[in-house]
C-alpha cells in the first residue's frame, strides 16, 4: 500500500475524530446557551490545534508501539485499521450516536494487527492501559462530576440563583476552553502515532519517533474536523441526557478534562467521550435519579461495548482485503 494513502486515511479518521468529537467540548455549553454554536466551534477547534502541540507525545508513543509490535505489521495493517476506525466514527454520527474513537482507533489496530500476525503482532503494554481506563474513566468521571457539582452547591448554598447563572455563565466559557484543550492533548496525538509508525515502516524514520510535522499537520486535520461540528451528537450530549444550566456544565467539563488531560501526562489514549457523557451523568444524578435520561445513557453506553467487536471485525477484513489487493 503506498504511504500516501495511509496518510490520507490516517488524516480521514483525524478529520472523523474532531468531526464527531466537536460535542466533547462544546455539547454544554451549547446546550446552556453560553456561547453561541459558531463561536463554541471555532474556540473548540482552536484549542484541539494548541492542546495537541504543547502537551507531548505520549499518547501518540503509546498507540505508535503500545498496541501492535512494528516488527510485525505492515502499511496495509495500519491503513485497514484507521479506515476501519473513520467508518465506524462517521457511522456513529450518522445515528447522532457520541462514539469512542480512541476504542475505535485501539479495537480497528488490534483486529488489523492478528490478521497481520495472529498474536504475536499484538501488544500489551499500550492495550491493558486502554482496557483498564475503559473501566475505570467511566467511573472517576461519574463521580467526578456527581462531587464537583455538590461542592459547587455547598459553597454557594446561601448566594442567589441569578449570581450562580451569571457566575457560572462566565467560568463555563473557561471550562469549555479547558474541555477543547484537554481533547487536543489526548485526542490529537493518535493520529500522530499512526503516521509516526507507518514513516518507521516505509523506511522514512530511523527510529520511531513523533516528528513535529507529523503532530502539526495532524492537529490541524482535527481542528478542522471540529469546525465542522457534529450537531446531532451535540443534541444527545447536551440536550437530551439532562436539563443543564451553566453551572452543571461548567461541573461536567471541568471534571472531564481534568481526567483527559492527567490520561495525556501519563500516556493513556482515553475516551473523551466516555469522560464527558459520564460526567453529565453523574452531574445529572446530583438533582434526582430521575433527571438523568437513564435509557439514552444505556443507548449510549451500548454503542461503547459494541464499539470493540464491531471494529476488531471491520478492521480484520480490512486488513484481509488490503493484503490481497496490495
Amino acid at each position: 500500500m503506498p504511504l500516501a494513502l495511509v496518510i490520507f486515511l490516517t488524516l480521514l479518521f483525524q478529520f472523523a475524530n474532531g468531526w464527531t468529537d466537536a460535542p466533547n467540548a462544546i455539547a454544554t455549553v451549547v446546550s446552556t446557551r453560553v456561547l453561541r454554536p459558531y463561536a463554541a466551534v471555532v474556540m473548540a477547534a482552536t484549542l484541539n490545534l494548541v492542546g495537541a502541540l504543547v502537551t507531548g507525545t505520549l499518547v501518540a508513543e503509546t498507540i505508535a508501539q503500545g498496541i501492535v509490535s512494528p516488527d510485525v505489521v505492515t502499511l496495509e495493517t495500519i491503513g485497514a485499521a484507521v479506515f476501519a476506525a473513520a467508518l465506524w466514527a462517521m457511522g456513529a454520527q450518522v445515528f447522532g450516536m457520541p462514539s469512542s474513537e480512541t476504542h475505535a482507533l485501539v479495537a480497528s489496530l488490534l483486529g488489523a494487527g492478528f490478521a497481520a500476525g495472529g498474536l504475536n503482532a499484538l501488544e500489551w503494554s499500550g492495550t491493558q492501559k486502554v482496557v483498564y481506563s475503559l473501566f475505570t474513566s467511566p467511573v472517576i468521571a461519574f463521580f467526578g462530576g456527581l462531587l464537583l457539582m455538590v461542592g459547587i452547591y455547598w459553597a454557594f448554598r446561601r448566594a442567589r440563583p441569578r449570581t450562580v447563572r451569571r457566575t457560572f455563565g462566565k467560568g463555563q466559557v473557561l471550562s469549555a476552553a479547558f474541555m477543547a484543550f484537554s481533547h487536543g492533548s489526548n485526542d490529537g496525538q493518535k493520529g500522530a502515532g499512526i503516521i509516526a509508525l507507518a514513516l518507521f515502516l516505509n523506511g522514512n524514520l530511523p527510529e520511531l519517533e513523533i516528528p513535529l510535522w507529523v503532530l502539526f499537520v495532524v492537529a490541524t486535520t482535527i481542528g478542522v474536523g471540529t469546525a465542522v461540528g457534529g450537531w446531532r451528537v451535540i443534541r444527545t450530549i447536551g440536550l437530551r441526557m439532562t436539563k443543564l444550566e451553566p453551572v452543571n456544565g461548567f461541573a461536567a467539563e471541568t471534571s472531564a478534562a481534568m481526567i483527559i488531560l492527567a490520561g495525556s501526562r501519563l500516556g493513556i489514549p482515553l475516551s473523551t467521550t466516555h469522560a464527558i457523557g459520564s460526567s453529565i451523568m453523574g452531574v445529572g444524578a446530583t438533582r434526582r435519579l430521575s433527571a438523568v435520561r437513564w435509557g439514552l445513557a444505556g443507548e449510549v453506553v451500548g454503542t461503547w461495548i459494541l464499539t470493540w467487536p464491531a471494529c476488531m471485525l471491520l478492521s480484520f477484513a480490512m486488513a484481509k482485503l488490503f493484503h490481497a489487493i496490495f
